[in-house]
């Protein structure tokens, strides 16, 4: 498709150069004598680029150029200025003008200055592209009411520059949350850098965040960035801060409170930008109480405080989240998405969940992976999750592992089996003949066979 270039200027001599200039190098090309006709045009139009000249009577470039990043702001403009209007046409990139070109005009001048603008446009749309992605991939899954509350706290808090604690057990989506907020916020173009303080030692901590001159302890072979630093005017996500040591947190509020570091090992001060987020699965309150958290650090961060709910308190939620774990498994393994059958979402909802959300996925990825049928069956779940599934018996008080003859063993467990899952089921002959995977004919013939033997 053909990039649409909107000529701006009050000579009809450019405005026709320029038109067929442009016109030979396969650009669809609009005109326009003022800034006011030019607006409308836009209006009407919606061309990728403008170029704009200055000078012109009535409303002149600078104004026109004003208006249309206020109307709209995708629109590359190129300015084109006399001579002894470089201020202005500085002052016109300042507003938003992508270049300026200098009269008399350069036609090749001219034709890179405007590829280099529809290319920095499509890197544009490119990046909001896969930052909407990015917010789709890291999205809260579920319509429970504890998910629609997370996600309105989220809406409220990301677009400010609080500082957020977020609190919730292991696995229950704290990171999820914390870049949810990233990206919503207003940092977004910014990185998001994470610091996990229980899994940095304690004697290499302080350089992981501030960073450390060449030299300033054994093995510092070279100068190093800290988080902080590489954080600046985005976002630093201090996860399981709970597990941090009492000093630490000493040094972190420092900085914290006065914006400023120093490298380990230096003596020039730096400024720091950031917006923090915290989170942790313990009871900081508690930590407080009992001497492992300093609580000047506790108010300093948990300016707005969310909490994260556990899965065991969103079960609504499970049947989406099955599905999409199941489709994401798809996806990343190019294979057709399994079903679930419903007793063995029953199974998975009778189960307490202490891992939360992240045990949730990576049961059903190794389900997904192992099971061979396109459905995965009450059958298929193993224990802990299933208490009556495979690897669960007890050959010390099940009866057919007293048994001597194999036969005799097959026989008497094919019949416990059939009438477990005829209980799991209501009765319903139909339903456990899906379930277990054979056809309701065999199945009325084998319970039968059981009467016949009683």
């Amino acid at each position: 498709m053909y990039s649409t270039i909107l000529v701006v200027d009050d000579e009809p001599s450019i405005r026709q150069s320029l038109s067929g200039l442009l016109a030979d190098e396969g650009f669809e090309v609009i005109e326009a004598s003022n800034g006011y006709e030019a607006l409308q045009v836009i209006g009407a139009e919606s061309p990728d680029l403008v170029l704009l000249d200055i000078w012109m009577p009535g409303m002149d470039g600078i104004e026109t150029l004003k208006a249309i990043k206020k109307e709209t702001p995708y629109i590359q403009v190129v300015i084109i200025t006399g001579h002894g209007t470089i201020e202005t046409a500085v002052q016109a990139t300042k507003l938003g003008a992508f270049d300026f070109i200098e009269k008399p005009i350069s036609f090749d001048k001219v034709i890179v200055a405007i590829n280099n603008a529809l290319n920095f446009r499509r890197l544009e749309e490119e990046n909001k592209y896969l930052r909407k992605k990015t917010l789709e991939r890291h999205s809260l899954t579920g319509n429970s009411p504890a998910v629609q509350e997370l996600r309105k706290q989220i809406a409220m808090a990301a677009p400010t520059d609080a500082w957020i604690l977020i609190t919730g057990e292991n696995g229950a989506g704290k990171e999820l949350v914390a870049r949810t907020i990233h990206q919503l916020s207003r940092r977004a173009e910014a990185p998001m850098v994470e610091v996990n303080c229980a899994a940095i030692p304690e004697e290499l901590i302080e350089s992981e965040l501030f960073g450390h001159e060449k030299g300033a302890f054994t093995g510092a072979t070279s100068k190093k960035r800290g988080k902080f630093e590489l954080a600046s005017k985005g976002t630093i996500f201090l996860d399981e801060i709970g597990d941090m040591s009492l000093k630490t947190q000493a040094k972190i509020l420092r900085a914290l409170q006065e914006k400023t570091f120093q490298r380990v090992g230096g003596s020039r001060t730096l400024s720091v930008d950031v917006r923090v987020i915290a989170a942790s699965n313990k009871n900081l309150e508690v930590e407080i109480a009992e001497g492992r958290f300093r609580e000047d650090l506790y108010y300093r961060l948990n300016v707005i405080p969310i909490s994260v709910p556990p899965l065991r308190q969103r079960l609504e939620d499970f049947p989406l989240l099955v599905d999409t774990f199941l489709a994401e498994s798809a996806r990343q393994n190019r294979s057709a998405q399994k079903t679930i059958r419903p007793p063995a979402l029953k199974l998975l909802y009778n189960y307490p969940w202490p891992g939360n959300v992240r045990e949730l996925k990576n049961l059903i990825e190794r389900l997904a992976i192992m099971v061979e049928t396109d459905f995965i069956r009450a059958a298929d779940i193993p224990p802990p999750y299933n208490p009556g599934g495979a690897g669960s018996i007890d050959a010390e008080s099940t009866p057919f592992f007293l048994m001597n003859s194999l036969k005799e063993a097959k026989r008497a467990f094919e019949r416990e089996f059939i009438r477990s899952k005829l209980r799991e089921h209501g009765n319903n002959i139909a339903r456990t003949a899906e379930t277990i995977g054979v056809e309701r004919s065999y199945l009325y013939k084998k319970l039968k066979n059981f009467n016949a033997q009683n």
